[in-house]
């Protein structure tokens, strides 16, 4: 499907942040203070709630392109309608504190859903960590064939650092940069990195062959909206220094 133009040099870069305000976060000043907290800083596009009123809110806001994700694919329909640019099937982390699993073939039939219901939207699709490498390898293969415009690698919720610095948040990003290293090497869509990426990893995501990278609490958890521009700056600059070897 065709990527909003905004995206299209960003993605061919490989330079993409999103900041992600939760899935889950229907707070309309929280997701306000996120939204406009990432385009100042500098990221690529934003990822909200696929809410109508949260879109709209975001499009008087801001310019950044707005992914709204979702669980549910009747949800994506009405947030399309309001204006949202792409759509992300995923986001799962707030998902598996519940005890709420992701199993491929749910996965798998939630795309094909939304594919049916719209065709030509941008479509990203986060593959769960649950699964073994080679499940999430041969997941992401058969999304791509579904209508998957980009794939999305996660873990760090579950991950348990053992050291504090930047060793633990190496520990914390393995799971993710794991995924899209074996991902990217089997799909011709762009993967991306996001659950537990700071900027120490983000440019190991960019190395491991992801197109860029999704940060939601690094940055959404943050007090004041000064620190979340600088947390998004933090992670551009992190992103803009990175070797890109092709």
């Amino acid at each position: 499907m065709a990527m909003p133009s905004k995206l299209q040099s960003a993605f061919t870069n490989r330079r993409v942040l999103k900041v992600i305000s939760g899935l889950n976060n229907f707070d309309a000043d929280r997701v306000a203070a996120v939204v406009k907290a990432a385009e100042l800083g500098g990221a690529t596009f934003v990822d909200i709630a696929a809410d109508p009123v949260l879109v709209q809110l975001a499009k008087k806001l801001i310019n950044l392109p707005i992914c709204v994700s979702a669980v549910e694919p009747e949800k994506f329909v009405s947030a399309v309608a309001a204006g949202a640019d792409l759509i992300e099937i995923g986001n799962f982390d707030s998902f598996y504190a519940q005890g709420r699993k992701f199993e491929a073939e749910e996965v798998l039939a939630l795309t094909h859903q939304t594919r049916a219901l719209l065709p030509e939207i941008t479509l990203s699709v986060t593959v769960p960590h649950i699964l073994e490498l080679d499940q999430q390898v041969q997941l992401a293969e058969e999304l791509v064939k579904a209508g998957a415009d980009i794939i999305q690698t996660e873990g760090g919720t579950s991950s348990q650092p053992s050291h504090s610095g930047s060793l633990g948040l190496i520990e914390k990003a393995a799971p993710t940069l794991a995924a899209a290293y074996e991902i990217s090497r089997a799909v011709t869509v762009p993967v991306f990195c996001a659950s537990g990426i700071s900027n120490v990893t983000a440019p190991l995501a960019i190395a491991a062959g992801a197109a860029g990278v999704g940060v939601g609490s690094a940055i959404n958890q943050l007090n004041s909206e000064v620190a979340m521009i600088a947390a998004v700056r933090g992670l551009v600059e992190a992103l803009a220094n990175t070797k890109v070897f092709k």
